[in-house]
């Protein structure tokens, strides 16, 4: 009987300071293991010589393969194309930068050996984060807990296992606003978590600043939940109500009292309100407009420039996913 497949996928973005000590914390972990373990890292159009080192690593190391955008795509985006490329019977997703552990993969085998499809890991605690990081991150997942009516898991990121039948149903979700550990709650199966301590990152700089995590963040509340509508009615709503009894007031100090109050400032503060609260409307809905946008043109997720140690060892290019 052949021993089971582990695909460890790593998306890469500027990594170099930190990528060959992830290698060799990875294979560490993984040195004379039970489980046969491939490695892809797919490497997101990194600007600075992560290919280059990655490319040594994949010609030194038969189990290594490297996906290399053609430019890029993004977090969300990397971790799909490892997703789609990887043949074992179980695929673990984890960053380059050596926050999440690799030696808690073990515990997540271990549930999966039990017979969990999904094992994700949750953070305990978050060393080297600031705290407005933490407290923004951890009000955020519990806010998006409570607008999607899909159970997403707090305090969880993309640290986790998935089986290969798991990997399979995200294969058919090809939607390009994606939000993957949102995606891996939705299809569903029997999951469960293992607690860790997330560390500091070993080198480099984070690669999720504000704006990308606004991104990511936005992500997650429009691909996961139609709320925003529903909260875009209700305040049109309350808009409209707060307007007829402020006429009623106005009629009745004109054509009751005769005494209707004149001001250049409180009619612009009333109007500034309301404007605004219609933009914020129009907003909102401009966000699901946009992705419908994005999902019609039907582009290709990703577009793969060079792909390293997949099938014979032979190099092949321009895939496009």
């Amino acid at each position: 009987m052949s021993k089971k497949l582990l695909s460890i996928v790593v998306p890469v973005y500027n990594e170099q300071e930190v990528i060959e000590e992830t290698f060799k914390r990875l294979s560490g972990v993984f040195e004379n293991y039970f489980m046969d373990v491939e490695y892809i890292f797919i490497n997101d159009g990194s600007k600075d010589n992560t290919y280059l080192k990655l490319r040594e690593i994949a010609l030194a190391n038969s189990c290594v393969r490297v996906i290399n955008f053609a430019r890029n795509f993004g977090h969300q985006i990397a971790i799909t194309a490892g997703m789609d490329y990887a043949k074992g019977d179980a695929v673990v997703i984890i960053d380059a930068d050596l926050q999440d552990p690799p030696e808690v993969i073990l515990q997540m085998v271990e549930q999966w050996e039990q017979g969990y499809e999904v094992v994700y890991g949750k953070r305990l605690q978050r060393e080297g984060e600031t705290f407005f990081k933490k407290f923004t991150a951890k009000m955020f997942y519990r806010f998006l807990d409570s607008m999607t009516d899909v159970k997403l898991p707090v305090d969880v990121g993309d640290f986790r296992l998935i089986d290969r039948k798991v990997c399979d149903a995200m294969k058919c979700l090809p939607e390009r606003s994606r939000y993957v550990r949102g995606l891996v709650s939705w299809v569903g199966f029997k999951q469960t978590s293992v607690e860790y301590r997330r560390e500091k990152r070993f080198a480099g700089e984070t690669k999720y600043p504000l704006k990308k995590m606004l991104k990511l963040a936005g992500d997650g509340i429009f691909s996961f939940s139609y709320k925003p509508l529903k909260l875009a009615t209700f305040a049109g709503m309350l808009v409209s109500i707060i307007s007829f009894i402020y006429l009623i007031v106005v009629l009745i100090q004109r054509f009751v009292k005769n005494d209707i109050a004149s001001g250049w400032a409180s009619s612009m503060a009333v109007s500034l309100f309301f404007n605004g609260v219609m933009l914020i409307v129009i907003g909102i809905m401009g966000e699901y407009v946009g992705r419908i946008y994005e999902e019609v043109k039907a582009r290709p997720l990703y577009i793969v420039g060079e792909l390293l140690g997949f099938q014979d060892g032979a190099e092949r290019k321009n895939d496009i996913k």
